[in-house]
């Protein structure tokens, strides 16, 4: 089982792109909101894991 950390990088309708945080990277992953907790906003950390998207806090320190 794989995860992967996210962050929301920007909302755009019906969609949000989502930069990896886990790894180095700057590719933008579009991902509808339906997919995604109602409650995201802008900088929203998320774990994505078996295929759900959650929020988490984020990491202190």
């Amino acid at each position: 089982m794989e995860t992967w950390y996210y962050e929301v990088v920007s909302i755009d309708g019906d969609y949000a792109n989502l930069r990896r945080t886990d790894i180095p990277s700057e590719d933008l992953k579009l991902v509808a909101r339906a997919l995604l907790p109602a409650e995201i906003m802008e900088g929203s950390r998320l774990k994505y894991e078996l295929m759900q998207y959650e929020i988490v806090e984020a990491s202190v320190g």
